[in-house]
């Protein structure tokens, strides 16, 4: 069994130093692991022990994220997490990658498929909506009026352990450290900004079907069926504009790796050693 070395470092940016985890060969095949709220690369060193042998793993911090350092001027939008992340692609040469879009990785990457489809060769997606039938209510109303206790340590804690079928194998590392970066200096403000712009990724939505619909990449949906943010019929949704989408729903929350990794894993590199030979 080989357990990959992991690296880290930073690039700048347009003046933000992006820092970034990386692990596997570097001619094996490229995925790039956009993680979600509140969290950060770190959500996926598990899933780099279980692949990064093999694959390239590639998982930036956003702006706002981590230990990602910004500017003082940044100001704080989806738009602007695209163009960062667009930024960081090209800075360490990427050319084509498997995007895998978790949470927010969605409408940051979904933002960079529609600017760059040639740079995107297959696509996974884990409890990232794109559909209004995904939006829960709870969902809903975060968008119309972000709560004052979305960056609380309860809720953070729930995100991780809500939904879940055995909560004992939720490790406390995941929400004690992002809870440590939210209450960073700045942090709450630079996500209450997101909060407020999120209504900006569900306008988009129909621009995203379309691209869905007119690419069709190779797709694989995975999903946290007990999920109180984005619901089950967000994942089978996708099959409406990628027929062919491979669509499995596991029962556990929003942070399915967390807890279903060993089930999870194996489904992934499946799906990434039939892109090897394409």
């Amino acid at each position: 069994m080989k357990i990959p070395d992991i690296r880290h470092g930073h690039v700048d940016v347009d003046g933000v130093e992006v820092f970034y985890r990386e692990a596997g060969p570097a001619d094996g095949l490229p995925v790039l692991l956009l993680h979600g709220f509140p969290s950060a690369s770190h959500q996926y060193r598990r899933l780099m022990d279980a692949l990064g042998d093999r694959y390239r793993l590639i998982a930036p911090d956003y702006p706002g994220f981590g230990h990602t350092r910004t500017p003082d001027t940044f100001t704080y939008s989806f738009d602007r997490l695209a163009d960062v992340v667009e930024g960081f692609v090209t800075k360490i040469g990427l050319r084509t990658f498997v995007l895998y879009a978790f949470d927010f990785g969605g409408p940051v990457g979904f933002r960079i498929a529609t600017r760059h489809p040639e740079w995107i060769s297959a696509l996974i997606v884990q409890n990232a909506n794109a559909y209004d039938e995904g939006l829960s209510e709870v969902a809903r109303r975060t968008i119309a009026a972000p709560p004052e206790e979305l960056f609380t340590l309860p809720v953070t804690r729930g995100q991780y352990e809500d939904g879940t079928s055995d909560p004992s194998l939720i490790p406390p590392d995941g929400w004690t450290l992002d809870q440590h970066f939210l209450e960073l200096p700045g942090r709450k403000e630079a996500q209450l900004a997101l909060a407020l712009d999120y209504s900006s990724n569900v306008e988009r939505y129909p621009a995203w079907q379309a691209w869905l619909r007119e690419h069709r990449p190779p797709t694989l949906v995975l999903w946290g069926r007990g999920d109180a943010i984005f619901v089950e019929p967000g994942a089978h949704a996708y099959r409406r504009d990628v027929p062919e989408a491979e669509v499995h729903v596991f029962d556990t929350g929003h942070f399915a790796l967390e807890e279903k990794l060993p089930e999870i894993a194996p489904v992934i590199a499946d799906f990434l050693s039939r892109r090897e030979h394409t």
